[in-house]
């Protein structure tokens, strides 16, 4: 497999409750050196940057596993290394070492901590078998790290962000770059100070859903000066969103010919032209907020290059009620310790037409705390529902869910959509500390709001730290279950890096160069014949006498237009073979 280049800056993903333990073992109050080892799963961004995700610590006891050393004031017995070394080797994980200095808010390894290193490190990297290997020093308030890669390169950590209630940064030293904010934040910043506002525009946020929640969401992260959004959402406007989705005008569905006067077969074509929801929402953004870098992706979260999105963001809202995208995010967030929340709203009608419930939700997900699995709000008989075409629900009698209309209100919505902004906000400044992250459910008619303790399993291969589990994996995790069935994720990102499809990054990291032309070949027989096959029917089908002129025209110029679009993919199918092949056998093109 070809390797991800790993040109960034390194940095260290940490749940809070695993920071937590450690700082109370690192800081007793003696003022004296502990120990602690800590394994790590990786991921590489398209960017090359690195993130280190903590998936594990286990605590050295003082006097049995961290001795008096012979060259400086402690060590790690040889036996305590040597089990989880060999563990990180099996997993693919990262080793790191853990020991902590005095001080506070800044901190560094000292010459014998240098020296340490360069003893033992290359032993440590031959038996890790191609994984990086490295040490950490804690004080209070910092962290230093000194990564050790195959091949002889090092690296140091830039900063360690710990996840969990609220956002923390630790690094070497302080950060004492000043900077200001510009004048139109003025109100925001009499709250959280300039140095706060610099946070949320360095900050990347995907929004999964723009109907009536999602784009409130939208319209609010840009006015709080969010940095980067995501946009995914598959779906375009229809009528009965101009009530509730934001930024929806009549001219996104072409109100004149698509509105309630005109014939059904209309209405029904004019919608297959309306705007799409992440245009709209992309348009009100910019009209908050011309400063924020807003990337959209026109697809259902499950496709590679949505979930691909997800993995470089720094915070996920998840606005959605497919179970499969609820299924997706929480392994994500677990998987790559991305922390994020689930929003919706409900209105439950009994048979009669009475209103029985009007309720909104938010519930706080964070790496190793709350999950999804976990508390059954993922259920499984939906997702197999979901997992059925059309046909095969309605020959098992389910209820088709893209023909029943749920009830909603624009002002339901707002509640749970400021809610959860307003826990992001608190949750970035670091100004949640004592907040709980339970999950909420305000009930509009009752004005009655009600917290619920999520529950935690150990055992849980979502959340859980067991053997086998996604939490802090990365890239070395399970696969991620998408819409092509089970793609690694390591498929998204040569897929985002080299600017392929799923399928042609599976070609790059799954086959001999031989395969890769036989394949390529193989995509070209199957569009030419997909063609032919059109034409057949077209020309020479039995539906040529029996079916309308209108739309036997229609079929005939989808056959020529497909026609002309493979005469201009030839060219990139041999363009993209060659690059294929290039960077198999890593030679420059």
């Amino acid at each position: 497999m070809a390797e991800i280049m790993m040109t960034g800056p390194w940095s260290l993903t940490i749940p809070e409750t695993m920071y937590d333990t450690l700082d109370r073992h690192l800081f007793p109050g003696d003022h004296d050196e502990h120990g602690a080892v800590m394994v790590a799963g990786v991921f590489t961004a398209p960017d090359g940057s690195v993130r280190l995700l903590a998936r594990d610590l286990f605590l050295a006891r003082d006097g049995v596993d961290y001795v008096p050393g012979k060259r400086g004031y402690r060590m790690l017995k040889a036996q305590f290394i040597q089990r989880h070394i060999l563990a990180c080797r099996d997993e693919k994980l990262v080793y790191l070492a853990i020991h902590n200095h005095g001080g506070r808010g800044t901190v560094a390894f000292s010459p014998d901590d240098y020296a340490s290193h360069e003893r033992g490190y290359p032993a440590l990297l031959d038996i890790s078998a191609g994984n990086a290997v490295g040490a950490l020093v804690f004080a209070a308030g910092a962290v230093a790290g000194d990564i050790w890669l195959p091949g002889g390169r090092r690296v140091t950590l830039e900063r360690a962000e710990i996840t969990g209630r609220r956002w923390q940064v630790l690094r070497p030293a302080p950060d004492r770059a000043a900077r200001k904010a510009l004048p139109l934040y003025d109100r925001q910043t009499r709250i959280f100070g300039d140095a706060g506002q610099h946070v949320l525009a360095g900050m990347s946020v995907a929004i999964v859903g723009l109907g009536g929640v999602g784009s409130l969401v939208a319209e609010y992260l840009a006015r709080l000066g969010v940095g980067t959004i995501w946009l995914i959402d598959p779906d375009r406007i229809d009528p009965t969103n101009l009530p509730r989705v934001v930024g929806a005008r009549r001219a996104d569905i072409w109100w004149a010919l698509g509105g309630p006067s005109a014939p059904a077969w209309l209405r029904r074509r004019v919608l297959t032209f309306a705007s799409r929801k992440v245009d709209i929402a992309r348009r009100v953004i910019r009209q908050a907020n011309k400063a924020t870098r807003v990337k959209i992706v026109a697809a259902n979260v499950l496709a590679p290059e949505a979930a691909a999105a997800l993995l470089s963001c720094d915070y996920i809202f998840l606005a959605a009620d497919e179970m499969r995208a609820r299924l997706l995010v929480n392994a994500i967030v677990h998987q790559y310790l991305i922390p994020g929340v689930q929003i919706g709203s409900k209105v439950s009608v009994a048979d009669n037409g009475d209103v029985t419930d009007v309720f909104s939700v938010v519930r706080p997900l964070r790496p190793g705390m709350n999950c999804l699995w976990c508390n059954q709000l993922i259920n499984p008989g939906k997702l197999a529902d979901e997992a059925k075409n059309d046909g095969e629900r309605k020959r098992q009698r389910y209820v088709d869910d893209k023909d029943v209309a749920a009830p909603s209100v624009i002002t339901l919505n707002a509640v749970g959509a400021a809610h959860a902004c307003n826990d992001f906000l608190f949750y970035a400044m670091g100004m949640s500390g004592a907040a709980s992250t339970d999950f909420a459910r305000y009930d509009s008619r009752s004005r009655a709001v009600m917290f619920s303790t999520p529950r935690t399993d150990p055992d849980c291969t979502e959340c859980g730290s067991g053997k086998g589990s996604r939490l802090g994996h990365g890239q070395s995790g399970p696969d991620l279950q998408c819409s092509l069935g089970k793609v690694p994720a390591t498929r998204f990102l040569y897929a985002r890096r080299h600017g392929v499809s799923s399928r042609e990054a599976t070609l790059l990291l799954d086959h001999t160069p031989p395969a890769i032309t036989v394949l390529v070949e193989q995509q070209r027989r199957y569009v030419r014949a997909s063609n032919f096959q059109l034409a057949a029917n077209v020309n020479f089908g039995g539906s040529r006498f029996t079916e309308p002129r209108g739309r036997r025209v229609v079929r005939m110029f989808t056959f020529w237009a497909r026609m002309i679009i493979m005469d201009r993919r030839e060219p990139a199918l041999r363009r993209i073979e060659k690059v294929l092949l290039a960077e198999h056998t890593g030679n420059s093109h």
